[in-house]
């Protein structure tokens, strides 16, 4: 071979090798004009930004414990699929060529790549999300958010309660309603118990997750041993100086000096500490710290002590109120009170104290006075206004008994006094006797 042919069989080589470089890194090489290899480019498309929603997936979940939301699933599809294109655009510049990106042909065919990858990334947030949910449930998770499929529920080691959505969460009527942003918080939650749990447990379990991890004060639920809810309200634990701030009264913190054996509950006065004491205000003491002091009165009261001026605080000879003391014990515990009006016809009427699984504190009867303390023996008769204290589902199956015939749960008359009428008494404590300024601890404890 000459010199020469040996020259041109080398330019001839040396063309041909940059012309096979120049066609894989064109992304203009891959077109709709070559069927098979743009079939072959859209399934390795979407295999890649169908790998990559379920990883994303999986480690949102894994690290958030929420399912991540569709659209950056979707952006992270279409960033790599925009990325492998651009990359082959600026190789195929690198080794000396001029891809035609604005051809109709690869415009097309780009449009076509990052459409499927958007079609796709939702597909695989939902494969990775689901799959993560599973893993977790077996790894020993306490809380998912999400449902179990049907083959973890029958291998696991748990049983699953799947908490309802937020439309769907009732409000305790004997409580304040508990906020659409809590709801919204706790609702379609999947919480995962020990199994072998009989009803009660798993429903005492329930109400323990519920309020510890959700800071919600009270639950009412029903729940089938395998998990099956069939009835979920909650209420919010009242928040505040205390339980038993009546209305029309306010806590006011004055400088004072309180005598050594003053404490929270007690009745005490305040007076002015200057050259003529005069009384101010009586009022009741909720708390002491140094010179400060927490008191209770008339809001009529409270407008006349000024801030800058110091007080002295005078103990009342009185005990601390009972009723009071009730009152406030009662708001911290699971049971609250409601009055129920007895329906002609019920379940209940006819029926005696002794047979209820509530406690009946007082009844006030339709044609007499409030009977406090009834006895087991004693007679529901239609018309009776039945003051309870229980827990929630308790005093539910009460109102539900106590429906007139054929009315249903909602036809008995719960009542749930907000004390503006001082003629009527509103709660139990009342009726047996109790102040009446007690009425807002208990009717609402």
């Amino acid at each position: 071979m000459t010199a020469a042919a040996a020259g041109v069989a080398t330019t001839a080589a040396i063309g041909a090798s940059e012309a096979t470089v120049a066609a894989a890194a064109s992304p203009v090489a891959v077109g709709f004009a070559r069927p098979r290899q743009a079939a072959v480019t859209l399934v390795t498309f979407a295999a890649l930004a169908f790998l990559l929603a379920v990883a994303a997936a999986l480690a949102y979940r894994w690290y958030f414990r929420t399912e991540i939301p569709e659209g950056v699933t979707v952006l992270l599809g279409v960033s790599v699929v925009a990325l492998y294109l651009n990359t082959t655009s600026l190789g195929a510049i690198a080794v000396g060529d001029s891809p035609s990106l604005l051809e109709p042909e690869s415009v097309l065919f780009n449009v076509v790549s990052l459409g499927v990858a958007a079609v796709v990334s939702p597909v695989g947030q939902h494969v990775g999300d689901r799959l993560a949910v599973e893993v977790f449930a077996l790894s020993g998770a306490r809380q998912l958010e999400g449902e179990l499929s049907d083959v973890v529920r029958a291998v696991g080691r748990f049983t699953s309660v799947t908490l309802p959505p937020a439309a769907e969460i009732r409000d305790i009527e004997t409580y304040d309603p508990v906020s659409p942003e809590k709801k919204a918080e706790i609702a379609e939650k999947t919480l995962l118990f020990g199994r072998k749990l009989s009803g009660e447990q798993l429903r005492e379990r329930l109400v323990t997750r519920v309020k510890s991890d959700y800071g919600v004060g009270y639950v009412d639920v029903d729940v089938t041993d395998d998990g099956e809810l069939d009835y979920f309200a909650v209420g919010s634990r009242a928040a505040g100086i205390g339980p038993t701030l009546a209305p029309g009264s306010a806590a006011v913190a004055v400088t004072a000096d309180p005598p050594n054996n003053a404490t929270a509950g007690d009745m005490i006065q305040l007076w002015r500490t200057d050259s003529d004491p005069k009384r101010v205000a009586t009022g009741e003491l909720r708390g002491v710290a140094g010179d400060a002091a927490t008191v209770v009165l008339d809001e009529s009261d409270a407008e006349r002590l000024v801030e800058e001026e110091a007080y002295r605080i005078v103990t009342l000879p009185a005990e601390p109120q009972a009723d009071r003391e009730f009152a406030s014990l009662l708001r911290t515990a699971d049971e609250t009170m409601a009055a129920v009006t007895v329906g002609a016809g019920s379940d209940l009427d006819g029926s005696r104290v002794g047979d209820v699984s509530v406690v009946v504190a007082a009844v006030r009867r339709s044609d007499g006075p409030v009977l406090p303390i009834p006895p087991s023996a004693y007679a529901f008769d239609a018309g009776d206004l039945v003051y309870l204290v229980g827990r929630p589902d308790a005093i539910r199956r009460f109102e539900a008994d106590a429906a007139a015939d054929g009315a249903g749960a909602d036809g008995a008359a719960t009542e749930v006094d907000d004390g503006d009428d001082p003629a009527e008494p509103d709660t139990a404590v009342e009726a047996a006797g109790g102040d009446g300024d007690e009425r807002e601890g208990t009717q609402r404890s």
